[in-house]
């Protein structure tokens, strides 16, 4: 059970009823992340604790086994009390169940109570406690996620080194297993859980760990004709040849040039994109206009039968 279930509304913190669907929960998710995302509130603190709390209730929520037991904790409520320097939690059905030695009802309650606030340790020891997972954010600029990074995070007043994989993709989490809190009488630490946010690159995409996608303007006279264009890469450029006759949206693929990993280097898929001028002199307009009445000009829309 994690204390900030009682302390926090995840439903109030995404705006949303408690009967919403897994649909409406994601929708809402969707809303507010991108509203508080750090990219679009740079150096904002406030915005910053809010998708954070915005993250941590679609986490809660949108997992069906554990929006339950967070709605059936809710609903029970528990005691908190203190055991030792660490937080202890107690269900009040507890309180009143069987104890060591037989007995029950109010003086279970009595007993109960003694032991939450440290007057009952004679009679029982209290039992470890795991201590809960917890998550932050990390955010990194597309080249960062390329070549995965080794980062310093501060979590919970401490620091903890991540170490990102290599071409990680934006959205994915991080798990560094007994980073999360401390755990209560000898109970093992909980886990850390670092969603990472990737800032999208201007003109690069993603495809899988390891290709790079890119959209390549061309003029119809270098898609009819053909033509040796020169496209960027990571790390400057590199010349490619379009073949007479091609068609826009075709992609070709640029060996090699895509993201270095530990298992291999990946392409570069470049997409063409044929581009058609806006302002034709005289000349090119009377160039068109004769090819557009050429008899022999093939029907683009023939297969259709128009």
């Amino acid at each position: 059970m994690r204390k900030e279930w009682l302390e926090k509304d995840y439903y109030a913190t995404l705006g949303i009823a408690k009967s919403a669907s897994g649909k409406e929960i994601k929708k809402a998710f969707r809303k507010l992340a991108r509203e508080f995302h750090p990219d679009n509130n740079p150096d904002d603190a406030v915005a910053e604790a809010r998708f954070k709390e915005v993250n941590e209730a679609y986490d809660t929520l949108s997992d069906e086994a554990e929006r339950k037991e967070y709605d059936h904790v809710r609903e029970m409520g528990y005691f908190v009390g203190d055991q030792g320097g660490h937080q202890q939690y107690v269900r009040v059905e507890d309180l009143f169940g069987a104890r060591p030695g037989g007995g029950g009802g109010f003086q279970d309650l009595l007993g109960g109570l003694g032991d939450l606030f440290g007057q009952g340790a004679g009679r029982q020891q209290p039992r470890p406690m795991a201590g809960r997972n917890l998550q932050t954010d990390l955010s990194l600029t597309f080249h960062e996620a390329l070549a995965g990074p080794t980062k310093t995070i501060g979590v919970d007043g401490r620091t903890v080194k991540v170490k990102v994989p290599q071409g990680i993709a934006d959205g994915t989490k991080v798990r560094l297993k007994g980073k999360g809190e401390p755990g209560a009488n000898g109970g093992p630490a909980g886990d850390l859980f670092v969603r990472v946010h990737v800032t999208p690159h201007p003109i690069f995409g993603r495809s899988g760990k390891r290709d790079l996608t890119i959209d390549v303007p061309v003029t119809f006279a270098e898609a009819a004709l053909g033509a040796v264009i020169q496209v960027p890469t990571l790390d400057g450029s590199t010349k490619i040849r379009v073949p007479a006759g091609t068609q826009g949206g075709t992609t070709m693929k640029v060996s090699g040039k895509g993201v270095e990993t530990s298992n291999g280097t990946g392409d570069l898929l470049v997409t063409i994109k044929l581009t058609v001028p806006t302002d034709l002199s005289d000349t090119q307009r009377e160039l068109l206009e004769t090819f557009r009445d050429d008899d022999s000009t093939e029907n683009p829309r023939e297969h259709l039968g128009v």
